[in-house]
């Protein structure tokens, strides 16, 4: 019976082979591999899985369907038609992640013999200065839910706790009631890999109140146990594009013409800390950064106003 199951595995294989899924396969196992030993985010794995399975898109194109037949000049050309398709460098550097990690696991079960992307070279990201909104555009964009319906009211809310915590748009719609703490106003952001407390004032304050009397208990009306905190209007959690197409929307009212994402917010929330005075350690635990260097942009953002100023002000300049 043993033997058996070898020789159905051993076909079952074969055959993905033949049919050029047996790398989709192998992805995969990797991105199972990832969430269960290294408690990798959802956001990681879609970005992994997607750089991988655009790799065996153009490997599959050139004819190699097998994990064994793929070389280091395949990788190579690969990456050179990211290049040819002005992809920008941090996608070519994401993707050269994702393959050296994928080939160094395929290494690690003894499927291949070496990590065939380890010689890939990333190109050089120059970081791009944040778009950060004014303190004037940010009053002007919390004004403009009315506060007269449900949905207005959870809006109010969640754009008035985005600007006081810098939150991620993910931290933000993955709040659970028991992470929100109103006597000491802050908000618990917790991941497989760390935690972290992120306080806000009286104006975020005053917002989370009125929704959760007027407008989280109409949400989630047709839900028994719904623990999310903030919700759409079917009682269920909220989605990344949900709020996308929200900050959008109350951009576009409050008259505000530059670019504006949920990170924006996040920016113009460290910005404005800093600028006021804020240590860039503390603003670096309220971000939720790995590395100071991350957050050592703010700083530059701060000091370039300070040339700005000067520049317009001095009489001798």
């Amino acid at each position: 019976m043993v033997d058996d199951d070898k020789s159905i595995k051993v076909w079952q294989n074969d055959n993905l082979r033949r049919y050029g899924h047996y790398m989709e396969k192998l992805i995969e196992e990797f991105i199972m591999n990832m969430h269960e030993v290294k408690g990798s985010s959802k956001n990681t794995e879609m970005s992994y899985r997607s750089d991988l399975m655009h790799m065996v898109e153009y490997l599959n194109s050139k004819g190699i369907y097998n994990i064994e037949d793929v070389g280091e000049l395949a990788c190579e050309n690969f990456i050179k038609s990211l290049h040819d398709m002005n992809r920008a460098a941090t996608t070519i550097s994401r993707s050269i992640a994702s393959m050296k990690a994928f080939f160094e696991y395929l290494v690690g079960r003894g499927i291949i013999s070496n990590n065939v992307a380890a010689k890939l070279k990333a190109p050089k990201i120059e970081k791009k200065i944040p778009d950060i909104l004014s303190i004037e555009e940010v009053d002007n964009l919390l004004r403009q839910p009315s506060k007269k319906t449900p949905k207005e009211l959870r809006d109010k809310a969640m754009l008035e706790l985005m600007y006081a915590t810098g939150l991620r748009v993910s931290e933000l719609i993955g709040l659970k009631m028991e992470n929100l703490d109103l006597q000491l106003c802050e908000i618990r952001c917790i991941t497989r890999k760390t935690e972290r407390s992120v306080p806000f004032g009286n104006e975020a304050k005053k917002a989370i109140l009125s929704y959760l009397k007027n407008g989280r208990p109409v949400l989630i009306a047709d839900i028994e146990d719904s623990d999310y905190l903030f919700t759409n209007c079917s009682g269920k959690q909220m989605s990344r594009q949900g709020f996308w197409k929200l900050i959008k929307y109350y951009g576009q009212r409050a008259g505000i013409e530059k670019e504006i994402t949920p990170h924006t917010l996040r920016h113009s929330f460290a910005a404005h800390l800093v600028e006021n005075g804020a240590d860039i350690s503390s603003v670096k635990d309220m971000l939720g950064h790995s590395d100071i260097s991350t957050t050592q942009i703010y700083l530059n953002l701060a000091n370039r106003k300070i040339h700005d100023v000067y520049e317009k002000a001095h009489p001798r300049f």
